[in-house]
């Protein structure tokens, strides 16, 4: 069996920048730009890659942020303009490699650098100043556009023309877009929500997400 390869459109770089919104300054590591050259890749971020707000962007579990080109003509239709890799402030911008068939927990070679989906995108509100459309964050929600994570389970140079070989499964088999419709859409589905958990390579910030979820659901003894 030949192993399965995706394509890396583009490794995106960017430090915190500031951006102005309804006359408020902000903040962020949206604004990144493809790279010409190899990086290193380390357990938290690419080299020359840096997040503003680190409570809830970056970090072991969110070290490489991943978008599938597959959704771009969408985005440029709803938008109303013409995007170019890194307009959602990945890291990669994919090809063949969706929300629909990636699982948490599969494990990739990426040049010389080993990752592991860790969970899906949490769309934030930075999105929707970057574009200056209020509904945005709720859009990539309704879609289930939102891309996913990597963890870093290996460190290694990576190269912008890299690609992304599947090594193992995820052992459960919960792909981004099924945690995404219950995240979203299902929350009270107490049957999916243990499944989800069972998945061991789910991050922490998930984890304890779908814990409270779950507890919310549980009797009250």
């Amino acid at each position: 069996m030949k192993p399965e390869r995706y394509s890396v459109l583009s490794l995106n770089l960017g430090k915190p920048q500031t951006l102005e919104y309804d006359g408020k300054k902000i903040e962020t590591g949206i604004m990144k730009r493809p790279a010409e050259s190899a990086v290193m890749l380390y357990r938290e971020n690419f080299e020359g890659d840096g997040q503003a707000d680190l409570v809830n962007h970056g970090g072991p579990d969110k070290a490489v942020c991943v978008y599938p080109a597959e959704h771009y003509p969408f985005w440029e239709e709803f938008l109303s303009r013409p995007l170019s890799n890194a307009a959602f402030g990945e890291n990669l911008t994919v090809a063949g490699l969706t929300e629909e068939n990636v699982c948490i927990g599969d494990v990739f070679r990426l040049d010389e650098a080993v990752v592991q989906v860790s969970q899906p995108r949490q769309p934030c509100v930075k999105l929707a100043k970057k574009f200056g459309v209020k509904e945005m964050v709720l859009k990539v929600q309704q879609t289930g556009y939102t891309g996913f994570y990597f963890r870093v389970l290996e460190e290694g140079r990576v190269s912008p023309g890299a690609n992304l070989e599947l090594l193992s499964r995820g052992e459960k088999g919960i792909s981004v877009q099924f945690a995404n419709r219950i995240n979203y859409h299902d929350a009270k589905n107490l049957t999916a929500i243990e499944r989800i958990l069972s998945e061991a390579a789910l991050s922490e910030s998930w984890r304890a997400s779908f814990m409270k979820k779950k507890d919310r659901l549980l009797p009250v003894e």
